[in-house]
């Protein structure tokens, strides 16, 4: 009887996935923490970790990086712009000064005090003093082409020490280029009740012969240069005279005058 030869079972063979079999999606790995889960309306992404985002994008870097520098370079460009502009009208107007300087050769006045007029001041007495004088001043204008125009508003006062004896102002007036003028100050002093000490000091100059007693003038005035006339400039004047006695014929021994300007 012969034997029987059973063939070898042959290795199953893989079937082909039928329609109805769906693809296995990879299962991730488990997490330490678990995921919350999201509020209904919501949405979650997921971003991997080996994915990384640079803002701006890298082919935005080069001008993101150069904006800030040209916002820099545009503000100096304007105060350079600004300096030179400022630069330009500083050189104009200091070559119109010395044009100006050139042309007028513009000199300072002079001022003395030349006569002082004094009445009312009896030191004998403790009853209150009423001081009036005449004070005189003289002028100078030394200029060829300028004329000063003394305006109202303006104020004489006369003090000796820190005490004030009486007050009064200027006569407006005008004078020309090249003219020296003498005017007289009315002044008045009112009641003034003068302390023993002052009393004593005043009687003991007078004694001497050298009073000493201080002046002071202020005077708005514009200049006038043809038909040129400036704004209003306040000339200022302060002089220092010694009179040998407080009376009508008071004569002045010694004087000192120092002035100044507020162009503004």
């Amino acid at each position: 009887m012969a034997d029987r030869v059973h063939p070898r079972d042959s290795p199953p063979q893989p079937q082909p996935p039928s329609e109805t079999d769906s693809p296995r999606k990879p299962v991730p790995p488990p997490q330490d923490k678990p995921v919350p889960v999201p509020v209904p309306g919501t949405y979650v992404i997921q971003i991997p970790k080996d994915q990384i985002y640079r803002i701006p994008p890298p082919d935005n870097v080069g001008p993101y990086k150069r904006r800030p520098r040209q916002e820099k370079r545009r503000p100096r460009r304007c105060c350079c712009c600004i300096l030179a502009v400022v630069a330009a009208l500083l050189v104009l107007l200091a070559a119109a000064a010395g044009v100006f300087y050139l042309v007028v050769r513009p000199r300072s006045p002079d001022y003395a005090v030349s006569e002082i007029s004094i009445g009312g001041l009896n030191l004998t007495s403790s009853a209150p003093v009423s001081p009036e004088m005449d004070v005189s001043v003289w002028a100078n204008n030394p200029n060829d082409k300028i004329g000063i125009d003394y305006l109202g508003g303006s104020s004489v006062e006369v003090y000796y020490g820190y005490v004030n004896l009486c007050g009064g102002a200027l006569p407006a007036f005008y004078q020309p280029a090249n003219n020296e003028t003498v005017f007289v100050a009315a002044l008045k002093g009112g009641a003034r009740v003068l302390a023993s000490q002052v009393r004593e000091e005043l009687a003991s100059d007078q004694s001497q012969g050298r009073v000493p007693l201080t002046v002071k003038v202020t005077a708005p005035v514009k200049l006038k240069l043809g038909a040129l006339r400036t704004w209003k400039i306040t000339v200022k004047v302060t002089c220092d005279v010694t009179v040998d006695k407080l009376t009508a014929t008071a004569k002045i021994g010694s004087r000192k005058c120092d002035y100044g300007v507020r162009i503004f």
